[in-house]
């Protein structure tokens, strides 16, 4: 159990501090993961961003994804997605509400801060934690298609199917924990509050 998101990001700092003074561009999965990577970023002297990506939810289950889109329409579904009920007609109405809702982030996040450039760079990309793995696999195929020098791939928790699935994605895994039984993220933090808009433009807007 991680006492809350703060401890869990002084843990992931730990593992990454080899990439400290290598300016590493650290991406956070909004919201959960912004205020984690704001530490991450500070304790690693790196450069704080998102990735825009969000799940697409399966019908009648909002909390379980069937696969996720990138702010550029890019849709990656879950080997699942075909066993929970969706239709084409389904995924194109989600596609379509979850791009509207990257769009208005992107105009709230780009006020505070223009989106960098991994090109070159060492990217890590950070999550509060994994259950199925579409975002962070979203996450990760728009960062590689940028041209990272190295692409991280760095998380609290994950269940290992998940993360053998992502495996592939990234040059190197760090997850802290890996356990047997796992039903949702926030049973592995003793605190998991919603993240809001202004907390993840305050972390944004106070990045160094």
């Amino acid at each position: 159990m991680f006492k809350d998101r703060t401890a869990a990001a002084l843990q992931l700092a730990e593992q990454l501090m080899v990439y400290k003074g290598q300016n590493p561009l650290i991406l956070a999965i909004p919201r959960g993961a912004v205020p984690m990577s704001r530490i991450i970023a500070d304790k690693l002297g790196g450069e704080l961003d998102v990735v825009l990506v969000r799940k697409l939810r399966a019908p009648g289950n909002p909390e379980f994804a069937i696969g996720a889109i990138d702010e550029n329409g890019q849709v990656h579904l879950v080997g699942h997605a075909a066993q929970s009920g969706t239709t084409p007609e389904y995924i194109e109405t989600e596609k379509a509400a979850q791009l509207e809702l990257l769009r208005e982030r992107r105009l709230r996040y780009t006020s505070v801060r223009p989106p960098a450039d991994p090109c070159d760079r060492i990217a890590i990309v950070v999550d509060d934690g994994l259950a199925t793995g579409a975002t962070m696999i979203a996450a990760l195929h728009t960062v590689r298609s940028r041209q990272p020098r190295k692409l991280i791939c760095a998380v609290p928790v994950a269940p290992a199917e998940t993360l053998a699935d992502i495996t592939p994605l990234a040059d190197e895994i760090i997850c802290l924990e890996t356990p047997a039984v796992f039903y949702s993220v926030g049973q592995f933090y003793h605190s998991f509050p919603q993240i809001d808009d202004d907390q993840v433009i305050a972390a944004l807007e106070t990045a160094s």
